[in-house]
């Protein structure tokens, strides 16, 4: 459960979710149990085999949206699970609460966000596959998210402020990067799908250590590649990360340009999660190890 999460607008708790399942879904009614309080949603485990997505902001609620509606189109042609609703819960104001909810699969497994970054390497493959099998041209109706999959100068004012805000570690050394991603030719390719939030904590290792699923698409989007490939610095070491590159770049023609890119996006996406939960913190200590991953190449 996260303490890090801003405080809910949505109040959503187990006894609201029971009576969700019993009013929209009884056959599947099971017992209930909080597994997660996120940014955005608020997860409970149903039964042995389901999960309930609920949002707990309101900006969550188009994102829940967009959820039910691509992620069975995207389920079907993907090679690691993917949390595609069994079933749709509607807004229920006779309950107090007015947004869309979903029933889930449960995947067995530990977030990656808890397991020590050493010990991830055996996902990088499987990750690299799922990232290259995702990220193939998207449809005009896909859905357009002004902080992901965009041209990193649209990030330009964020990132110049966060790393002179002095909360944000080796700042100096972080703006050459960013300067470095800024310089390198911009994507004019096709809009490509994307996960969108590609970290740690959206992804379910099992307990071998291998890629279980990817979960938490409230993110999901198109636009430029480099995105989702900042996984690399997010998620794995570097002997992990040559990996995960060599694998992708057996299924994907991806130049410097686009390497150079998703370096620049790990370091918007790991100096947001320090900024968003501060140093002390697991998310925090999340963006530490990516910024530190970003310096290390």
């Amino acid at each position: 459960m996260s303490t890090d999460a801003p405080p809910p607008e949505l109040h959503v708790d187990a006894a609201l979710a029971a009576r969700l399942v019993a009013a929209q879904h009884p056959d599947l009614a099971a017992p209930i149990e909080l597994v997660a309080n996120g940014w955005d949603n608020v997860m409970f485990r149903l039964g042995d085999r389901h999960a309930i997505r609920m949002p707990r902001r309101r900006l969550a609620i188009e994102l829940m949206r967009n959820e039910q509606h691509w992620l069975p189109v995207l389920a079907s042609r993907l090679p690691v699970p993917i949390p595609s609703p069994v079933r749709v819960g509607e807004p229920a104001p006779e309950f107090g609460y007015d947004a869309p909810w979903s029933i889930v699969p449960w995947f067995d497994g530990a977030a990656a966000l808890g397991v020590q970054p050493g010990d991830r390497g055996g996902a990088a493959g499987a990750l690299a596959v799922f990232v290259a099998e995702l990220g193939v041209d998207a449809p005009p109706d896909a859905p357009h998210n002004p902080f992901r999959g965009v041209p990193l100068a649209d990030r330009d004012e964020a990132v110049r402020t966060r790393l002179a805000s002095g909360r944000i570690p080796e700042s100096a050394g972080l703006r050459r990067v960013w300067e470095r991603a800024l310089a390198a030719s911009a994507w004019t390719g096709p809009r490509a799908w994307l996960h969108g939030d590609l970290h740690p904590a959206n992804l379910v290792l099992s307990n071998a250590g291998e890629l279980a699923a990817v979960v938490d698409f409230g993110d999901v989007t198109a636009g430029d590649p480099a995105t989702d490939l900042a996984t690399a610095w997010l998620t794995f070491d570097r002997a992990a990360r040559g990996v995960f590159r060599a694998e992708v770049e057996r299924r994907r023609k991806v130049d410097d340009a686009t390497w150079d890119r998703a370096r620049g996006w790990a370091l918007v996406i790991g100096s947001a999660m320090v900024e968003q939960a501060g140093v002390a913190s697991t998310f925090g200590r999340a963006g530490v190890f990516a910024l530190e991953q970003v310096l290390s190449d």
